[in-house]
């Protein structure tokens, strides 16, 4: 999952884009408003943690152009402002939580899941597709029950196809949920990726599906 931090403070910033990897996301980090609101145009997100206060475009009026340019990405506010008033406006114009700082990380983990979890629809930390399950809180695959112990790059993969099983995904789409703007990934390392993962889910009726010349899709 890919999420883009619009912050302008660097040493907050910092200790939230290495907590967000660390939980296994891939992150962005922008800290002007202006930009943020181009990259959005272009990239989408599975979260947008926004501050309000920004150089450029400030995060109210950020807010309201990616409601306005109709994206439904999940939005969770933090900010030093704690006027009432401030909150009301952030929430009506479509924020999805609101976080004032300071603010334990712990409890900024626990937002931060808990809006991914609400955006795909699902109220546990848990994907299943048949024998096959994924605890999402702790990065962790299952088959019958039993860890498969994925590496870094392969679980991301198959998260990846498990959050949107029965959908197709193309190299492209599956590269942008895994890698943040700074990492690079070849196409054809997906395939390989796609191999291994066949090659461990064989045999148990769990099958990722090639559509030739669009994508990926596990059924």
């Amino acid at each position: 999952m890919r999420v883009l931090l619009v912050e302008d403070d660097a040493i907050l910033a910092d200790g939230l884009v290495r907590s967000l990897k660390q939980a296994g996301y891939a992150v962005d980090w922008s800290d002007d408003g202006d930009e943020a609101e181009t990259i959005l145009r272009v990239q989408d997100y599975d979260l947008l943690v926004l501050d309000l206060t920004l150089p450029g475009m400030g995060g109210l009026d950020l807010l309201e152009a990616v409601r306005t340019n109709h994206k439904s990405v999940p939005v969770l506010i933090i900010t030093a402002r704690s006027e009432v008033d401030d909150r009301i406006r952030g929430l009506d114009l479509g924020a999805d939580d609101y976080l004032t700082k300071p603010f334990e990380l712990g409890e900024f983990d626990a937002r931060v899941r808990a809006l991914l979890r609400r955006s795909a629809g699902r109220g546990l930390n848990q994907l299943v597709c048949g024998a096959l399950s994924l605890d999402l809180a702790a990065r962790q695959a299952f088959l019958n029950a039993e860890p498969m112990n994925l590496p870094n790059r392969e679980y991301h993969v198959l998260e990846a196809l498990a959050v949107r099983q029965g959908h197709i995904l193309s190299k492209a789409q599956i590269i942008d949920r895994i890698l943040d703007f700074d990492e690079e990934l070849n196409p054809s390392a997906i395939e390989i990726y796609i191999h291994r993962l066949r090659k461990r889910l064989e045999g148990e009726g769990i099958i990722i599906r090639t559509v030739r010349g669009v994508g990926y899709m596990l059924v």
